[in-house]
């Protein structure tokens, strides 16, 4: 079913991540949204499901401190994950092209399948827009009984992974490698972004303590 369309004026945040290596080639800029219709069963942020929670922002105001912050870190772009991205389109494709306008990338996860996205285009213009403004897409539906071990950023066999501009078509998606990052507070929270086993994830959780972005966890600043 095609997400509904909401104004390009705001954006629902669940956490903003200014560098890492665990989200796409390069140093990113990671982006995670907050709200998400798809729930894949296994979905690693079912805590980002729901439209309530994370933080609203202003788009234009938010976009340009985001482009100040990622220069700053010299990122090579952004990546937009969730949550659901395509279900805030509008507001995504407005952000998306203020930092392609600065010379960064764009890397778009979705659970929808790229050819749903493409007919929903026809009709949709922001859907169009985030699929104009996005270089590398991640695609499908996470599936626990598909697991991929052998590409990178991708959970499940069945999900594409889409060079849609000349910037990333070179790109070896299979000897790049997975990467998982922990950050451990002053405080003793734990932030874990980037992609493995969930087995092996949980058991590291366990022994380090409880992760900074669940939802009982202190509520997050999306700057940081």
């Amino acid at each position: 079913m095609i997400p509904n369309e909401i104004p390009a004026d705001s954006l629902r945040l669940a956490r903003v991540l200014t560098a890492t290596a665990a989200e796409g080639p390069g140093l990113r800029t990671a982006i995670w949204l907050q709200g998400c219709t798809i729930r894949c069963k296994g979905c690693f942020n079912p805590h980002m499901w729901a439209d309530s929670g994370g933080t609203t922002v202003p788009v234009g105001e938010w976009t340009e401190r985001l482009l100040r912050e990622a220069t700053a870190a010299g990122v090579d772009g952004i990546t937009l994950l969730g949550g659901e991205p395509f279900e805030q389109a509008a507001p995504l494709a407005r952000c998306a092209a203020a930092a392609r306008a600065h010379g960064l990338s764009i890397m778009t996860f979705t659970g929808y399948d790229y050819t749903d996205l493409c007919a929903w285009a026809q009709v949709r213009p922001d859907i169009a827009a985030l699929l104009a403004h996005t270089d590398l897409l991640a695609d499908g539906p996470f599936r626990t009984e598909l697991l991929d071990h052998h590409r990178p950023w991708v959970g499940s066999t069945n999900q594409g992974l889409r060079a849609l501009t000349p910037r990333y078509r070179d790109l070896d998606f299979v000897t790049a490698p997975d990467r998982v990052e922990v950050r451990v507070g002053a405080d003793g929270t734990v932030a874990v972004n980037g992609w493995s086993d969930m087995d092996a994830l949980d058991t590291l959780i366990a022994d380090l303590g409880a992760r900074i972005d669940r939802p009982h966890a202190r509520k997050i600043d999306p700057r940081d």
